[in-house]
């Protein structure tokens, strides 16, 4: 059994080291550093950079626990530096694995000839490989906007917001979503003044993310001093002597909340748009093959990530808003395409798929949102604590945040939680596992929290969450 690869981030390496793992003579084809998006311009210098933030903001109120004398400056370099080790190692990392789990690994462009034949190219010339499957794993690229063609010095991609170049004092962020607001935080830890324009009416406007984490985040927004334009949208960008000059104008996408607003000029030292990705689909040789794709390029698949062509597959990005864009979902698609290809084919399910954004607070969430539990039909019961009202989080200082579990009213199965605060994206992991056996609200209260802890919060809620069935 033969499988190549094409591309080399979280879904195309879990699908090579464990069809490795399994026998499998496994060609892995990548045309730049292994680890795709998600390692090298996105979750991990992303993340990397929010540790230095937050260093930086607890430097800044170490009176507060009692610690006194020195002071706390950014080194833009050695931010730079130490973001682009952490990347290194980890890359070197997959690197290593390639070699322990015999991977071939191949540096080029990948492209199909037909179903059985990837064809790739590099400075040295073609080379053909033939595989038994194969699978797609590209990933996706940012997205231009019309009118906000990226310069790469004044109107820059999230990729460049990486570099980290310099420290804009005055920076406009398009789009308020996931990569938006994490952004928004470390640059205005990092001494920006930031201002978000977002198109709907509140920062995070996913269907998965709770209305009440919103509120709460733009609250924390406000008292950072981060300016939010919401309903809004920036227009007639320009940039003179280095500076961006725009219009802050009425949102098309919700005209109810901006019929008369009055536009307003805004001017930045830089503007970040982070407005969503874009497929990277066009030199794959789909067309050539057969393989069916959406009207934006995203590849179509099944539930077992096949495409139209027997023997293809496809995970990840490359599939598109459709299913979930994330690293860890696409790992997971990786792994469900090896059983398919080894004979044991599972569906893939995305109903308790948890979600961390690294704000300040950060979030994690998994499940349903309370607005689309009660779309669903049924009495729904939700529980709230608040993380102020924990020892735990008193003594560690970080107090902004809640835990919510949204339950069936009727059946007290577990539908939804939603955590804002400290450590959110660790604390989710414990709701997420409960969704996916199929934990309802009773077996969570009788399981025993350790004292005193954060994860305390979620027990908390739960119990909240019974008391609240009963007047829902």
């Amino acid at each position: 059994m033969r499988i190549t690869i094409i591309g080399g981030g979280p879904g195309g390496y879990t699908a090579a080291f464990a069809a490795a793992q399994r026998g499998v003579e496994v060609t892995l084809v990548e045309n730049s550093n292994l680890g795709g998006t998600c390692l090298n311009c996105g979750c991990i210098p992303t993340k990397t950079l929010r540790a230095t933030a937050d260093a930086l903001e607890l430097s800044r109120r170490l009176a507060e626990y009692g610690v006194t004398g020195g002071s706390s400056a950014l080194d833009l370099d050695a931010v730079r530096r130490r973001k682009d080790s952490v990347i290194k190692i980890l890359v070197g990392g997959l690197e290593k694995a390639c070699a322990h789990h015999k991977v071939t690994l191949l540096r080029g462009m990948g492209r199909l000839q037909d179903a059985h034949t990837v064809v790739v190219r590099s400075a040295e010339g073609e080379v053909s490989v033939s595989s038994d499957a194969v699978i797609l794993a590209t990933g996706s690229r940012v997205l231009e906007l019309p009118g906000l063609a990226f310069d790469h010095t004044v109107v820059c991609s999230s990729d460049d917001a990486l570099q980290l170049t310099r420290i804009p004092r005055r920076l406009v962020i398009v789009g308020g979503g996931v990569i938006g607001c994490e952004m928004a935080c470390i640059y205005q830890a990092f001494g920006s003044e930031v201002t978000v324009v977002e198109g709907l009416d509140r920062l995070l406007p996913l269907p998965s993310v709770d209305a009440d984490v919103s509120a709460l985040l733009q609250r924390e927004f406000r008292k950072r001093k981060i300016k939010m334009f919401l309903g809004r949208t920036l227009k007639d960008v320009r940039v003179e002597q280095g500076l961006a000059h725009g219009v802050v104008a009425p949102s098309p996408f919700v005209p109810a909340t901006s019929a008369g607003v009055a536009e307003e000029a805004i001017e930045a030292d830089m503007v970040l748009v982070t407005v969503g990705r874009a497929s990277t689909t066009q030199d794959l040789g789909l067309a050539t093959v057969g393989i069916d794709v959406d009207k934006r390029g995203w590849i179509l698949v099944d539930d077992c990530l096949r495409t139209s062509v027997p023997g293809v597959y496809a995970i990840g990005d490359v599939c598109g808003p459709s299913r979930v864009m994330l690293a860890h979902v696409a790992a997971v698609e990786g792994l469900r395409v090896v059983d398919a290809v080894c004979g044991v084919p599972r569906p893939m399910c995305y109903d308790y798929v948890p979600a961390a954004i690294f704000t300040v607070p950060e979030i994690g969430s998994v499940g349903l949102s309370e607005t689309q539990a009660k779309e669903r039909g049924g009495r729904v019961a939700c529980g709230i604590t608040q993380m102020r009202e924990l020892g735990k989080a008193q003594a560690m200082g970080e107090l902004p945040g809640f835990f919510k579990v949204i339950v069936d009213a009727d059946s007290g199965q577990l539908l939804g939680v939603h955590i804002v605060g400290a450590h959110a994206s660790d604390l989710v992991a414990e709701a997420g596992l409960a969704l996916s056996v199929g934990l309802n609200v009773h077996q969570l209260a009788d399981t025993v929290h350790a004292h005193p802890t954060l994860a305390e919060g979620l027990y908390e809620a739960v119990r909240n969450a019974i008391a609240a069935m009963k007047t829902a």
